[in-house]
């Protein structure tokens, strides 16, 4: 009996996905709740997990192909080991009577057929020696790989879980074969001299050898997308201002401590950030707004999305009602988000429904940027690296902790007023923390 692989209901929004990387191969053993294969949407990637005990029998859908909900993926056979079976396909029936070599005489060949036979079954075409043992210690995209670059998977060490051979395997293999001489290439006639060498360019949409062409996962095309649609389609303008930071990290130098044996995690400047953002909002509601065709739907909630940096590309996952959370609450609910981003476990409604972002370059060292819209909201705030310089006080010239700040608005909502005075209000409440329990 067969059991067909399906994709499995996506989310709110997400009608298809895409086939990302198979982890079994076909005819490996599977078990009962153990992830076959990856599929990539638009926001998270989701692992498809066996309904039974069996075996993969046939992959139907290969890596990069786009699926729908309930489209058939693969077939596992159930009702037995690859074993058994084979051993019952390889065991005479008990109805058939067993034939007996004086019941069916093999014809005698002559020694002249037989010669003819011998050279007919040396000119056949050498196929790869690709042994069935390497071969199923490779996912299939892993297999076309090689068969792309006629590797033999024999010769290839795997150094992924069990032994597969994995991508970066083929890759290591290729750059160490990459030194064996090339193929004798024809010597020119007595008296001609030898055509001088030269790499030949690699034909349109070909790759050269030093070359790797890698698949855009889904989130990375969707974020590209999202990107060029919001240049598109919004008039984004973007505003500067810098903060002196030294009231903020003289107050968390004073209470971290403290702050981190009360509740456990630690007293961050996102905390300050997200509470200052929250303060401008309610001093200008447009930035906290969305528009609908010739409509604009202001927003009472405050859903802060906050972008976070992975592996696979940025996601924006959303601190909900952050007005209502204290300091501790925020702090612990960006690191509970980053954190399920990082493992790569955030749920769809993890990343739905923000009304404004912040984004912080500064942890990578970002000096001055300016953040794309996440559309459909009309602001995203930009942080950047606190640095130490020379700022006029009274006066005189001093050296504090400064950090530039940028907001990026829609201007069809927005005017360029609003803007300014929206990132002023935001320095303001930096640096004056205490103000930030009032109007936070």
């Amino acid at each position: 009996m067969a059991i067909e692989i399906k994709v499995p209901p996506l989310g709110e929004s997400l009608v298809d996905a895409v086939v990302g990387q198979w982890l079994k191969s076909e005819g490996e053993e599977i078990s009962r709740g153990e992830t076959i294969l990856e599929l990539e949407t638009d926001k998270v990637n989701l692992d498809v997990t066996a309904e039974d005990d069996g075996i993969l029998g046939s992959i139907q859908k290969q890596e990069g192909d786009t699926v729908t909900v309930g489209e058939v993926l693969g077939l596992i056979e159930v009702g037995g080991s690859g074993a058994s079976r084979s051993a019952e396909a390889e065991a005479p029936s008990e109805s058939a009577p067993a034939e007996t070599p004086a019941e069916t005489p093999a014809p005698a060949e002559s020694p002249a057929a037989a010669a003819a036979a011998a050279p007919a079954a040396t000119e056949e075409a050498p196929k790869p020696a690709t042994s069935e043992d390497s071969v199923g210690r490779a996912a299939p995209a892993v297999r076309r790989m090689a068969e792309e670059h006629a590797i033999d998977l024999s010769q290839v060490k795997g150094t992924g879980a069990g032994g597969r051979i994995t991508r970066d395997d083929l890759v290591a293999y290729l750059a160490t074969r990459g030194g064996q001489a090339p193929a004798a290439a024809p010597q020119p006639a007595p008296g001609q001299q030898p055509a001088p060498e030269a790499a030949a360019p690699a034909p349109s949409g070909e790759t050269r050898p030093d070359e790797e062409r890698v698949r855009l996962s889904r989130r990375r095309q969707t974020i590209a997308a999202r990107l060029v649609e919001a240049q598109r389609t919004a008039a984004m303008l973007t505003t500067f201002n810098e903060i002196d930071m030294s009231a903020v990290m003289e107050l968390r130098k004073r209470r971290k401590d403290a702050f981190k044996e009360q509740y456990g995690v630690n007293l961050g400047f996102m905390s300050f950030f997200t509470k200052a953002v929250i303060g401008a909002l309610k001093a200008f509601p447009e930035l906290n707004s969305e528009l609908q065709g010739n409509e604009l739907i202001l927003k009472r909630h405050y859903d802060i999305g906050i972008a976070v940096g992975v592996e696979e590309g940025l996601v924006v996952p959303v601190v909900r009602d952050a007005d209502r959370k204290s300091f501790a609450e925020i702090e612990q609910t960006i690191l509970d988000l980053a954190t399920k981003a990082r493992e790569n476990k955030l749920a769809i409604s993890d990343l739905q429904g923000g009304t404004f972002t912040i984004t912080n370059g500064g942890v990578f060292g970002s000096l001055l940027s300016t953040p794309i819209l996440n559309t459909p909201q009309v602001g995203i705030l930009g942080m950047h690296a606190i640095q130490q310089r020379p700022v006029a006080i009274d006066g005189e010239v001093v050296i504090r902790p400064m950090m530039y700040v940028a907001l990026s608005y829609d201007h069809r909502i927005v005017d360029g007023q609003q803007a300014v005075q929206f990132l002023v209000k935001v320095k303001k409440l930096i640096e004056d923390p205490e103000s930030l329990l009032l109007e936070g």
